[in-house]
């Protein structure tokens, strides 16, 4: 799943701003009541990689992805495997994007 999101904004505040409330991206109300573990995450540049283990329950799925910082757009693309299946897309790209925005403010 790939959201992109648009910013007029320093680069440096953007990713600055991502680094601090990543955590918040995949957690809470609007998404699966998953618990995050073996959270992984790198920057090169305005480009971020990550990766995690997300625990449902019994089920433990990993996701990865990147985010991307321009001058003008944040980009947030996750391969969610089996959870995609179990979290409609379109309301999971809706969330994302949401919380996106709140690091833009």
């Amino acid at each position: 799943m790939r959201v992109t999101v648009s910013h007029k904004r320093p680069k440096e505040v953007i990713i600055q701003s991502i680094d601090r409330s990543f955590d918040d991206l995949f957690r809470g109300p609007g998404m699966m009541p998953v618990q995050i573990v073996n959270q992984q995450r790198r920057w090169s540049g305005p480009l971020m990689t990550f990766s995690f283990n997300a625990k449902a329950g019994l089920i433990s799925v990993p996701i990865k992805g990147w985010v991307e910082v321009t001058d003008s757009d944040v980009t947030v693309d996750a391969d969610f495997g089996l959870l995609e299946r179990l979290c409609p897309g379109n309301q999971a790209r809706e969330v994302i994007a949401e919380r996106v925005r709140g690091w833009l403010k």
